[in-house]
């Protein structure tokens, strides 16, 4: 251990680590799970600190070898190397200052050891009077995770989502010509194309593609510049604006300075907005999942219209049983980014006057979210859809099907073709059986006004 000082006083802390006395403060307040902000977060802030460094270089802020020394070690952060030493737990003080101080403290620390000084010195590279310099965690954090969930979003989830929004128009493509029975309340309506269904799972993507773009707009909007409670105070004018300009730079996003500072750090309104948007596209992919489950159900026993992909065996017990893994990871990941945004709704209720104090919480679940909705789309394409195929199952069943009566209706009347519906039902047969039993229509006739291919468009 070594011995440092702070604004509180002594304590020790790990001989080898780089972060300092106020991380090691709040490593010690809060034991309270393995959650910590991720690899997305720690390249975001690193990204931050290091354009902050820049432009008060420029701005004549700091000394030119002091910034360059930050510059340095803030590039080593956002590549990754010092991630294990971001060790407060996600359940912290509210306002994220112990994250902050977290990375003020690496960044310092691994400044001052390639400038041949002391770590814990504090010198000559301070943490909060160099590294944290015209900034605050107040406008710092906020501004962490609006940039660390925008890049995932634009890096990440839009293609993703555009992946497997490509995959469903394939598959809608390759089972056009494929007629099978709708459904409607889990029973049995007129028919549709196996095409078509899966042109409607390709709309969901397409929205929700949209949703994700609509989000990655909210979260391009930065509270930087606000300092401690929105005024900017002890920030150069000009500092905001340089920083995020280098930010947009580096990320490739178009970014925007917060033309209210006050509401942007009073609240987490564009984050709670943003995971509203992820939480739709997970309910998209929940129905989407639940559908491609039951059209696959079986095999001999279920619907099984539609053949997964087998993946991986299905029981401990049942040998041969192959169940569909794929789409109830789907599910399970939906489940959480819906759980998720409670928290998210919930965190965002929490802002006290000038400032929101459940940022962390709030911080981890939106990145979290984006994560899984990305990375379980590509998989729900590359495992499941891009191999599964149609069965003659489909097919097979059309003519059995009552719903196909609704044909007859505008020809012989509701309540008669209902008759025929029912008729068929107790017995047993087709409605094409019944129909020639009981009505003036010839076979030939039959065929054509009951034709399935022709009920799947708008006809007269």
């Amino acid at each position: 251990m070594r011995l440092e000082r702070d604004s509180m006083g002594e304590l020790e802390v790990p001989a080898q680590a780089y972060y300092g006395g106020n991380t090691r403060r709040a490593e010690l307040n809060f034991p309270i799970s393995n959650l910590r902000l991720g690899r997305s977060f720690i390249k975001a802030i690193g990204q931050i600190k290091q354009s902050a460094a820049f432009v008060n270089r420029d701005l004549g802020a700091i000394e030119p070898d002091i910034a360059q020394a930050i510059i340095a070690s803030a590039g080593r952060v956002i590549e990754g190397e010092f991630d294990d030493q971001f060790v407060v737990d996600v359940f912290q003080t509210g306002s994220g200052t112990s994250t902050n101080m977290n990375a003020n403290e690496v960044i310092s620390n691994v400044a001052i050891e390639s400038l041949g000084g002391t770590i814990g010195s504090r010198t000559p590279v301070h943490p909060n009077d160099h590294v944290n310099k015209g900034q605050s965690s107040n406008d710092v954090f906020p501004s962490a995770i609006h940039l660390a969930a925008a890049v995932s979003i634009k890096d990440n989830l839009i293609p993703a989502l555009q992946e497997l929004e490509n995959s469903l128009r394939e598959k809608s493509t390759e089972f056009w010509g494929i007629v099978k029975t709708g459904r409607t309340h889990l029973q049995d309506a007129t028919p549709i194309r196996l095409g078509q269904e899966f042109l409607g799972y390709a709309g969901q993507l397409e929205l929700g593609r949209k949703r994700a773009e609509k989000a990655l707009d909210e979260l391009s909007v930065l509270a930087l510049g606000g300092t401690a409670v929105g005024t900017g105070i002890g920030m150069h004018p000009e500092f905001s604006s340089r920083v995020i300009t280098r930010l947009g730079e580096l990320t490739g996003l178009i970014l925007s300075e917060s033309t209210n500072h006050f509401q942007a750090q009073s609240t987490l309104d564009a984050i709670v907005s943003a995971s509203g948007e992820l939480k739709s596209v997970a309910v998209g992919m929940l129905k989407i999942s639940n559908d491609l489950r039951w059209l696959g159900s079986g095999p001999r026993a279920g619907i099984g219209e539609i053949k997964l992909p087998e993946v991986q065996p299905g029981s401990s017990i049942m040998p041969g049983k192959i169940n569909p893994v794929i789409a109830e990871s789907v599910a399970m990941v939906s489940a959480q980014v819906i759980g998720n945004d409670t928290t998210i709704t919930i965190a965002g209720q929490s802002g006290n006057f000038e400032l929101n104090v459940m940022m962390p919480v709030a911080a981890h679940n939106i990145l979290e979210s984006i994560e899984l909705l990305a990375t379980s789309a590509k998989n729900l394409a590359r495992q499941c859809i891009n191999g599964l195929t149609a069965t003659d199952k489909g097919p097979e069943m059309v003519m059995e099907g009552l719903a196909i009566c609704t044909a007859l209706a505008p020809i012989i009347g509701y309540d008669a073709a209902a008759a025929i519906a029912h008729e068929a039902s107790q017995d047993g047969e087709t409605i094409k059986e019944v129909a020639l039993r009981v009505s003036d229509l010839t076979s030939a006739q039959l065929d054509k006004i009951l034709d399935p291919l022709s009920m799947t468009e708008p006809n007269e």
